[in-house]
């Protein structure tokens, strides 16, 4: 059984009027880069809503405007007001279809949304996915990371300490791990991971689909120290990092040697247990207690 909404045909795919949507919460993917990159049913959509609901008017006239498409705009982001959102799911209620879109890509994918929808469905109203572009999904597809598994991480924290209690919290996820970031803190934040996640393979994903789209591979502390040598990157980021290789358990005279070597090099205690236990895969207090010993001989000594 096939879905109430307009079926493409020549009519509806060549600019003239599309039939009329069925009253619900459209939720639209648009493109992240080439405006090719969107589906003749989302086109439709868009035509035949009675309201479209955008991260930024100016960014969505230029799609709309790109396909001859004049359906009236609202704004609607994060910081929307509940008056707001009850007055969209109220045209809803009333009859409307309202396609909802973020500036690029899928919304509700790091990008406004969760609380319209979440409204709608406690009110019963329609919700139907409009599926498209997707950065994350890009990204992935093309990285060469393990995809039967995989966790969207979304932005780290801005600050380091922030940041790296957050990665250390997903540093034995059996799974492949896709952030976004910022151009700017992109050298500090891939340092922070090489230190949480050691020397796992990374790939940085740059303007996807556009122009100078790039992707660089490599082990995330080589990848570190290239943006902290040429300096932030322009465009928009996103970082796939592979997951952690099988670990056999480490002897408990490998992990006092590799303490040994941290120690003597100047690390502290806790430096040198993060670090060990990363690495070997070893309980944190269970190398923690090791450290402190060793360190407690090596002051006796």
């Amino acid at each position: 059984m096939t879905k109430d909404h307009p079926t493409p045909d020549k009519k509806s795919s060549g600019g003239a009027a599309p039939e009329p949507l069925s009253p619900g919460l459209y939720i639209v993917a648009t493109p992240i880069g080439n405006l090719r990159d969107i589906t003749l049913r989302a086109l439709d959509v868009l035509r035949g809503a009675s309201l479209v609901a955008c991260e930024d008017t100016r960014t969505t006239r230029t799609l709309l405007s790109h396909y001859g498409i004049n359906t009236a705009m609202t704004a609607y982001h994060d910081h929307s007001d509940d008056k707001r959102r009850d007055a969209l799911l109220d045209k809803v209620a009333d009859g409307a279809a309202v396609a909802l879109v973020s500036d690029a890509g899928t919304p509700l994918i790091s990008d406004p949304g969760y609380k319209l929808v979440r409204e709608a469905r406690a009110r019963g109203l329609r919700v139907e996915p409009i599926p498209g572009p997707s950065s994350v999904l890009a990204a992935l597809s093309a990285a060469g990371a393990p995809t039967d598994r995989f966790l969207f991480a979304g932005f780290p924290p801005p600050k380091s300490k922030a940041r790296r209690e957050a990665l250390a919290e997903l540093s034995e996820a059996r799974a492949t791990l896709v952030f976004l970031e910022s151009p700017k803190r992109l050298a500090a934040s891939l340092a922070d991971m090489a230190a949480v996640f050691g020397g796992r393979r990374a790939v940085v994903a740059r303007e996807l689909t556009k122009l100078y789209e790039e992707f660089r591979d490599g082990p995330l502390p080589d990848l570190a120290a290239h943006y902290e040598e040429v300096g932030a990157p322009k465009g928009e980021l996103v970082v796939v990092v592979d997951p952690p290789a099988a670990r056999t358990a480490a002897a408990p005279e490998e992990v006092d040697a590799l303490l040994r070597d941290m120690l003597n090099g100047g690390a502290s205690v806790r430096d040198a247990a993060d670090t060990v236990s990363t690495a070997t895969g070893l309980p944190r207090r269970k190398v923690y207690q090791a450290a402190l010993a060793l360190a407690k001989a090596k002051g006796g000594s």
